[in-house]
């Protein structure tokens, strides 16, 4: 089983640290809030990451399998919440919201992770990778895969709430904190149609 795990880091380490939809998004709460505010929203992500993969290792796929249509619905969804959390960043800037503005929450975090297809279909590659499917009982592999998976995605948004939150310190002025406003916002929405489009 140590054999598995190593591989099975070695293959989820491109795949959570390089930049994507999670990343951009605490990176980006990070720089206009600071790390520390971004925890709730990291924990609700990533209890949702551990629900969500442990249903679909038990068999929640063969559902995503007889209804494609959930997908298509699940990608629409999860572009436009990620685009309307871009809107609020943006226009918390042009309202000089450093009182207005929030940083996002646990529920928030959740609901990204939920209205992600992408997370879904990573989860769905790995099992199939990971987890034999004769394999009896299923139940302690699968909770084992779900947590690897879990706390190695917990590591890599952390890391890149660690480096937004660093870039936070450059804008401490009622402007920098509007350009920063506008930036990252508008990251996130190039994220939204990125997941929208691929």
């Amino acid at each position: 089983m140590l054999q598995t795990t190593a591989a099975l880091i070695v293959f989820l380490f491109p795949l959570a640290y390089s930049p994507g939809p999670g990343n951009l998004f605490f990176a980006a709460n990070a720089a206009r809030f600071g790390f520390a505010a971004t925890v709730p929203a990291n924990a609700g992500y990533h209890l949702a990451t551990w629900v969500v993969t442990a249903a679909i290792g038990l068999g929640f796929v063969t559902a995503m399998d007889q209804a494609p249509q959930l997908f298509a619905a699940l990608k629409t969804a999860g572009s436009l919440y990620v685009l309307w959390l871009a809107w609020k960043l943006v226009r918390a800037g042009a309202l000089e919201g450093a009182q207005q503005a929030r940083a996002a929450s646990f529920t928030d975090g959740a609901v990204l992770l939920v209205l992600n297809p992408k997370a879904y279909v990573i989860i769905a590659l790995m099992f199939s990778q990971f987890l034999a499917p004769a394999e009896a009982p299923r139940l302690w592999p699968v909770l084992l895969i779900t947590t690897i998976f879990t706390l190695n995605n917990l590591l890599a948004f952390s890391a890149w709430a660690l480096a937004g939150g660093s870039i936070a310190k450059l804008f401490q002025t009622p402007g920098g904190a509007r350009w920063l406003n506008l930036l990252f916002g508008a990251v996130l929405a190039a994220v939204a149609i990125w997941m929208l489009l691929t």
